[in-house]
């Protein structure tokens, strides 16, 4: 005969799972932290190994901007684990851009860089982009660190006032709060440039267009999840600004969450023509910390606009 179970001990049992159940559910809405592409696997890594994850860093070096395999038409070399010279020279262009030491191998300054959240708009730093700017102050020679695309790109002189509107917004953004921190964002170029900006309805024909997306939505630059990529923009006068649905989206965002008017505040500068700067401290800075906030304009920011956008 099967032992018997008292009905204390089934009551038990039942409120434990039951505890079980809440605390995972509870686990599943963002309490943790969300998966991320990690390179500290690789820390130390350099020229001549060849170390599974590898080319996950050629990956990304090229998503960026830095690697090119020439006569490469397969993609050969960006689906094996090799450490070679292009890798290599990427990384170098890589540390030099984000003012790290050139140490042309994976240290941990660099590893830690590459695995933080950022925009998806590639750096600026081959020959079809615009480079470094240079000005002279008296005797001395100031580089500058705000960039722009190949052609430097801008709205005409006479569209200084620019209408936006919202396309989709969904996951955990509420569309009052993505209102409101974009509104705060254009005020911010608004106050340091010439121009002018309004929010219309999406059947206006906009200039602009801000919408939320997930994977690959269609424009060549999918988003991947929680985490890695945040959102992108395009260049004048196309419009465009995508923000990743899947991220935890905040207003007054804690240590696992991502700053809305932070991330608005850069992309509109890709709007208006800037590309990303190598100044840590500026908004055009592509990489963002999460839980941090990034709202102020700096002053390579305002340089940045100011060169794009000459006062008359």
């Amino acid at each position: 005969m099967a032992p018997r179970i008292s009905s204390s001990v089934v009551s038990i049992l039942v409120l434990f799972l039951t505890i079980q159940s809440v605390t995972i559910h509870s686990r599943s809405l963002g309490s943790t932290k969300p998966s991320l592409t990690s390179f500290h696997s690789l820390e130390g890594a350099l020229k001549g190994q060849t170390k599974d994850g590898i080319k996950e860093v050629k990956r990304y070096l090229k998503a960026f901007g830095y690697l090119d395999y020439e006569d490469d038409d397969n993609n050969a070399a960006l689906m094996d684990d090799k450490f070679d010279g292009t890798l290599e020279s990427a990384l170098k262009s890589y540390q030099k851009f984000y003012h790290l030491k050139i140490t042309r191998k994976l240290d941990a300054d660099t590893v830690k860089l590459m695995s933080a959240p950022r925009c998806r708009v590639p750096d600026s730093v081959h020959p079809w982009h615009a480079g470094r700017n240079a000005t002279k102050h008296g005797k001395s020679h100031i580089v500058t660190d705000y960039a722009f695309p190949s052609g430097m790109p801008r709205w005409p002189p006479s569209q200084t006032h620019l209408s936006y509107a919202f396309g989709p917004i969904i996951g955990e953004a509420s569309p009052s709060d993505v209102s409101e921190a974009c509104r705060r964002a254009f005020q911010s170029w608004s106050s340091v440039s010439p121009f002018t900006f309004e929010q219309v309805p999406l059947e206006d024909s906009p200039n602009i267009v801000i919408g939320f997306y997930q994977g690959d939505h269609g424009d060549g630059y999918p988003f991947d999840g929680p985490y890695n990529i945040l959102a992108h923009a395009f260049p004048p006068t196309n419009g465009s600004l995508h923000f990743d649905a899947d991220e935890h989206w905040s207003t007054s965002p804690s240590s696992y969450q991502v700053d809305l008017e932070s991330v608005a505040v850069h992309e509109i500068g890709h709007l208006l023509g800037l590309a990303h700067s190598a100044d840590q401290n500026a908004v055009m800075f592509a990489i963002l910390e999460e839980g941090s906030m990034k709202r102020d304009l700096r002053q390579d920011d305002i340089n940045g606009i100011h060169a794009l956008y000459p006062a008359q």
